[in-house]
């Protein structure tokens, strides 16, 4: 079964076109449509509610909790071994959904990603921020994909389940499928301008991104080892603080006067930051241990169990 989750917030007018479209692109499969109203507070619950269509379920919230969170309650409730996701604005196209699971299953990727072509978007407040945020997701993270704003993705099941959605981090989806070790790939897809309702996007988006941003570089980087973070810069401060007040300590001896001189203060802080780093690391490796072990989680992924040519022959063997 092939999942198609969107999630909608206030889009009454795009309901139903937009399903009916998919029910014609993907006619012959065999498919379900996950809808996640995300608390909308005009007709879109109404509307998807009054829709004729078996493939349809809705998942309903008691309130806006934001697209990472509906994301994650969609793809928790999919029941597909394949699961596409994209937005319910009907400037995703749905005609590209065929096409991409065929490339997805041929190229045997975990998920295939889109690249919006001539994006129908304004320019200031949309376009320009989105290059510069893909510019620095790629040079931070180094996974180097297009177009990190195309909500429109196709992933295997259990790499989808697996993400970790919260907070904002839809935005970072490619990131964290890389953490997972996904085998990952990109096509362009087709982009249409917004016909009905208003964008929930705008610039304020931008410090929220870049907030985001430093903690997928943490879990990229530090996610199994925070003690190489924190004790490399506790050790530092606490080596750079013991210095300082060694070098005053010598002053003293020889008879100078070193009460209320910065340089003091400043070996003291160093010295104070530098254990607190350091307990802050091991407190942190505590956590992650706790994490993996309480919960029977691995700290790896396997793709494939495969066996050799002699195995094979040995088990077709009478």
């Amino acid at each position: 079964m092939i999942s198609v989750v969107v999630c909608v917030y206030n889009e009454e007018d795009n309901i139903e076109p937009l399903v009916r479209q998919l029910e014609e692109h993907l006619q012959g499969q065999d498919y379900e449509l996950v809808f996640v109203d995300d608390g909308s507070s005009d007709g879109t619950l109404a509307n998807l509610k009054n829709l004729a269509c078996p493939q349809l379920r809705i998942v309903e919230f008691r309130r806006n909790f934001g697209q990472s969170a509906a994301l994650a309650a969609g793809i928790e409730y999919a029941r597909g071994t394949w699961i596409v996701t994209m937005d319910g604005d009907l400037q995703n196209d749905p005609a590209d959904i065929p096409r991409m699971l065929q490339i997805a299953r041929e190229r045997d990727l975990d998920m295939l990603a889109g690249i919006r072509q001539k994006r129908q978007d304004g320019m200031l407040l949309r376009k320009v921020p989105s290059k510069i945020a893909n510019w620095l997701i790629r040079r931070a993270s180094g996974v180097y994909l297009h177009d990190y704003g195309c909500t429109l993705r196709v992933f295997r099941a259990d790499l989808a389940k697996s993400l970790g959605l919260y907070g904002e981090l839809h935005r970072f989806i490619p990131v964290l499928a890389d953490l997972e070790g996904a085998r990952m790939d990109e096509t362009p897809v087709r982009h249409h301008a917004r016909q009905h309702g208003s964008s929930k996007y705008g610039i304020n988006r931008t410090m929220r991104v870049l907030s985001d941003l430093l903690l997928i570089l943490f879990l990229k980087r530090f996610r199994h080892k925070p003690m190489h973070l924190f004790g490399g810069w506790g050790v530092l401060s606490l080596g750079s603080g013991s210095l300082i007040l060694l070098y005053l300590l010598l002053e003293k001896i020889l008879g100078h006067d070193i009460w209320g001189r910065p340089l003091l203060m400043l070996g003291v802080v160093l010295v104070m930051a530098g254990f607190q780093l350091i307990a802050l690391g091991i407190l942190a490796e505590l956590q992650v241990r706790t994490y993996y072990e309480s919960q029977d989680k691995k700290p790896y992924r396997v793709r494939h169990i495969h066996q050799s040519a002699a195995q094979k022959t040995g088990a077709a063997a009478p």
